[in-house]
């Protein structure tokens, strides 16, 4: 029977820490990059033109730090399925560990 055991304890401890870590970070930008946080403006990817060109500048300003914490968010989900995925690898090197060959 195949096992679905790809990495060993250390490695999935390692994406447990690692996954726990980005799914704080990535939900707090993103509350707040929704929030508009000014000391993020450095963060969302507009132009000059974008300024310039709009008759209402700070509306598309604001769609950018929404489309921002949106993807933020996006990737915390990405971060919850890898340390799902790392908690399974744990169970299972802990089960095979208790298996005699």
């Amino acid at each position: 029977m195949p096992s679905l055991l790809f990495c060993g304890p250390k490695l999935a401890a390692c994406g447990i820490v690692i996954s726990i870590w980005g799914v704080i970070m990535l939900a707090l930008l993103g509350i707040f990059f929704s929030a508009k946080s000014a000391v993020l403006i450095e963060d969302v990817p507009f132009t000059e033109e974008d300024i310039h060109n709009d008759k209402n500048p700070p509306q598309k300003i604001y769609s950018l730090y929404n489309q921002v914490g949106i993807n933020c968010f996006i990737a915390a989900g990405i971060y919850v399925v890898v340390g799902a995925v790392s908690l399974c690898q744990v169970r299972l090197n802990k089960r095979q560990e208790y298996m005699v060959t």
